[in-house]
């Protein structure tokens, strides 16, 4: 939706840009109900491997529910139920937990799952498979498990550069599903400069609710001085739209909520653009933009580019127990 230019009402006025879509991917709706319908059905404690989703607000609810989260499985009694995290899992996980037989439950986002077939498939087929991604992300760790022998990590285009392969003419290339729109085409543009046989997945593996949140910040940023992400720390796809930002030359800043908001940031700002993470819940926003209402940015405009409409099914280990 094109923004017209606009005139405040008065000298003191100040204005948020609230932007639409924001928040809550359906991969991460989906991921949040698998733990609570767990919960429901089958009781406390319900063990999830790893941060549902990356949301810190979302995990302390989710365990103040009765939900227990750890780092790995051997932190699971045998035979308990355990829930895998949206980021998905690498192969070997799924062995451990066979192993102690343990009652699994996988919440992982069907676009997740999609690039790690992906990669089984590429790898079937005789391809070395590039991974363009963060090394310390649960999601890479997981996709980069499928296949370790023929797979390989590139962060940036300085690894592209340096990037050796076995056959330069069979080359696949996959990508984060939470990574930045811009950054992930330069480096694609690098690997196929030096790798002109190079070719990606049929679809692209960046998801859906990375692209529109990105996009709609670059949408607003003519219009606005300041943009403020909520999110956590250790979330992907919340940190790349500091980055869309920045890189179009708007002030921009990661908060998880209002209470760690500098006031110093505001200073100057006439027109702040708010926007949230995949992973991060709608109260938050609104007591962001309480917070700002009460520092004088009092008019507010909902910005709408996209209607995103996408749900995924629960997965088959509780539509069963649902039955």
């Amino acid at each position: 939706m094109p923004l017209e230019p606009f005139a405040p009402s008065n000298g003191m006025d100040k204005k948020i840009f609230l932007l639409k879509p924001r928040g809550f991917c359906a991969g991460v709706v989906r991921a949040i109900d698998v733990v609570k319908i767990a919960l429901d059905l089958y009781g406390p404690p319900v063990y999830v491997r790893k941060e549902i989703v990356h949301n810190k607000h979302v995990v302390e609810e989710l365990r103040e529910a009765g939900a227990i989260f750890v780092e790995e499985l051997h932190e699971v009694p045998p035979g308990a139920r355990a829930i895998f995290s949206a980021h998905g899992v690498a192969p070997s996980v799924r062995q451990e937990a066979l192993s102690r037989k343990l009652n699994v439950i996988d919440a992982t986002c069907p676009l997740v799952t999609k690039v790690h077939l992906e990669a089984v498939r590429f790898a079937r087929d005789g391809y070395s498979i590039v991974l363009i991604g963060h090394k310390d992300h649960d999601e890479v760790i997981g996709t980069l498990g499928e296949v370790p022998e023929c797979s390989y990590l590139v962060e940036t285009v300085e690894d592209a550069d340096k990037l050796q392969l076995p056959d330069p003419m069979r080359v696949r290339y996959l990508t984060q599903t939470t990574l930045s729109l811009d950054e992930t085409s330069d480096i694609v543009e690098r690997l196929k400069e030096r790798f002109p046989h190079l070719q990606g997945p049929p679809a692209q593996d960046i998801c859906y609710a990375t692209q529109n949140r990105q996009m709609a910040v670059k949408a607003i940023s003519e219009f606005c001085d300041l943009l403020l992400v909520v999110g956590s720390r250790n979330s992907s796809n919340s940190k790349r739209l500091v980055e869309v930002a920045r890189n179009i030359g708007v002030r921009a800043y990661l908060a998880n909520d209002c209470a760690e908001v500098d006031t110093a940031w505001l200073e100057g700002a006439r027109n702040v653009g708010v926007t949230a993470g995949a992973s991060a819940p709608e109260h938050l926003v609104q007591e962001l933009i309480a917070f700002l209402r009460d520092r004088g940015f009092r008019r507010m405009e909902e910005i709408e580019l996209v209607d995103e409409d996408v749900r995924f099914s629960l997965p088959s280990e509780l539509t069963v127990s649902i039955r």
